[in-house]
């Protein structure tokens, strides 16, 4: 086996999304002669970066106080702010009176994340900041007293016999005084780094929501720039699981719409996919969406904890920020500006551990900066509102939750918080349910699944090993399938896994890892904990655009 390279760095942070590149640009700002080196799998910034999105602008007011001037969104402020809650046929708009005032989206923008990020890594690479996409971080390294020192990328030209192809190269290791995790919401480093740590002693599990996306090239006079819808309700209240829709006017005569499943559903027949689907029919959705034409489909899963699952983040020579870490303001449906403060806390700290002369050191200061900085104040706020739907259903929860951030906007402190379940836990028996009659798409507002990975871009080399590990298939025969009826058939939004069973033949699992877009929900909703995502071979995976 070849020996790996290694490079000396100050920082290694791994993800070019939002939280990690502003921590780049801050530790920039703060010591220009630092070697900063962010490891991005993506093959370039942006490419497995999605979100709605609705950005509050507060952290990138703090960060770079001048991007409206270049920055792509700022091409689009919010205009209008409307929050329907949708029946079957029908929808009503919630009064604007009755949400808190944090709902509001004045002085927001709407656009998109992987082009904010395009356009923050270049800042950060004007700084000096080195920036590598297709290098994603598998391994993380441990020096003799178990402290982080950094961490090795994935070895390139591996076959799926695990043998060298003639192209093999090994990764390299970067030893770093400091390895902050950016990798978004359920990273394969980051799981880790919380089992080595036990980070994840004093909070609540982190639970989730399943978000899937599509891009559409509307009816220009259809389009209204600038403005916001989120939806609730159908079709989810017909199948006892909540979540909700959004759809954003953007630039370009674009809409981003989406539709975000919670992962917490006990029925195994849920179809996240086909609920997206069927959302797109109301006739509130449909008519935006006749005449126009779908550019780009994605998934990701996201964090939806809130405040009490949020683990300890620092650990020797290490630290979570962002989505790695679950700074997701639920109610909001927004995490980007939370994400980047915590980004910029952890550079903050960061800079002046290493100037003090201290390498490798737990950085709790940075745990407590954040615990005491906006972010908890806002996270506190609508700490409730996550768990009170969850156990009270859509309607009643939502009246809960809202009367909930009301009373601690008033600065009325409730004396309890709500906690949660791993969402793997909540699945119930296939036996206790009838399976769910979609309707097939019509090609035209709603499609099939594969239709829609192709639109994402996503490739994978081939003829490498599957980075979507089953520890006991025996296991997944017996209990995913026989017990819950091959739920992962349903929640992948990629047609990655299938069951196929040939007459007098034993059922086979079947893993398409080439369709992966790496939302995670395997890793997260598989009633066993069977599956696991791990990174695979640099470069693979979505191409989103735009998204």
């Amino acid at each position: 086996m070849s020996e790996r390279e290694s490079m000396p760095v100050d920082v290694v942070i791994v993800g070019a999304g939002p939280a990690g590149l502003a921590a780049a640009i801050r530790l920039k700002q703060l010591n220009d002669e630092l070697e900063v080196v962010v490891l991005e799998k993506g093959a370039e910034v942006g490419a497995h970066i999605l979100s709605g999105a609705v950005i509050d602008p507060r952290a990138l007011d703090e960060l770079l106080p001048d991007w409206r001037e270049s920055c792509p969104m700022a091409e689009v402020p919010v205009t209008e702010n409307h929050h329907w809650v949708l029946t079957r046929t029908g929808r009503w708009t919630m009064p604007h009176l009755a949400l808190p005032p944090l709902m509001s989206n004045k002085g927001n923008y709407t656009g998109s994340l992987g082009n904010l990020c395009r356009w923050l890594a270049e800042k950060a690479e004007e700084m000096g900041v080195q920036v590598f996409p297709g290098f994603p971080a598998s391994e993380v390294l441990f020096d003799e007293a178990g402290n982080v020192m950094g961490v090795a990328t994935q070895d390139m030209g591996v076959a799926a016999d695990g043998s060298h192809k003639p192209e093999f190269e090994p990764g390299i290791e970067l030893h770093a005084k400091y390895t902050l995790f950016a990798e978004g919401a359920r990273g394969h480093l980051t799981k880790q780094m919380k089992a080595r740590f036990d980070l994840e002693a004093d909070c609540e599990p982190q639970v989730y929501g399943l978000g899937i996306k599509e891009l559409w090239d509307i009816d220009p006079a259809k389009h209204e720039s600038g403005k916001v819808v989120h939806t609730q309700g159908w079709p989810l209240s017909e199948t006892g699981t909540w979540g909700g829709g959004f759809l954003y006017h953007q630039a370009n005569g674009q809409v981003a719409l989406g539709f975000v499943t919670a992962l917490d559903y006990a029925n195994p027949y849920v179809y996240p996919f086909e609920e997206f689907q069927r959302w797109k029919t109301h006739p509130a959705i449909r008519e935006v969406l006749e005449g126009g034409k779908r550019v780009a489909y994605g998934a990701r899963a996201i964090n939806e904890g809130g405040w009490q699952s949020v683990p300890k983040l620092a650990f020797p020579g290490g630290a979570l920020i962002g989505c790695s870490a679950g700074f997701v303001n639920v109610p909001r449906i927004k995490g980007t500006h939370t994400a980047m403060k915590s980004g910029m806390l952890a550079a903050e700290t960061i800079v002046d551990a290493i100037t003090a002369g201290r390498e490798k050191d737990e950085l709790a200061s940075y745990d407590t900066g954040v615990r005491s900085s906006w972010i908890a104040k806002e996270l506190q706020k609508v700490k409730n509102a996550q768990p009170l739907v969850a156990k009270f259903g859509e309607d009643l929860g939502t009246v809960l939750a809202g009367i909930d951030m009301w009373l601690r906007t008033l600065k009325i402190r409730l004396p309890f918080t709500l906690g949660h379940h791993k969402d793997a836990d909540s699945l119930r028996r296939a036996d206790l349910y009838t399976p769910i009659a979609y309707p097939k798409p019509d090609g035209k507002v709603t499609f099939d699944r594969l239709s829609s990975v192709f639109l994402s871009g996503t490739n994978h080399e081939e003829d490498q090993p599957c980075h979507l590990h089953v520890a006991d298939l025996e296991l997944q025969k017996t209990s995913e399938l026989g017990v819950y009826a091959g739920p992962s058939t349903r929640y992948c939004p990629a047609g990655v896994y299938e069951w196929l069973q040939e007459e007098g033949q034993e059922p086979k699992y079947v893993i398409n890892a080439q369709n992966c877009v790496h939302c995670k929900t395997c890793d997260i909703k598989d009633p066993n904990g069977n599956i696991t995502w791990v990174t695979p071979e640099g470069g693979g995976g979505p191409a989103y655009p735009n998204m």
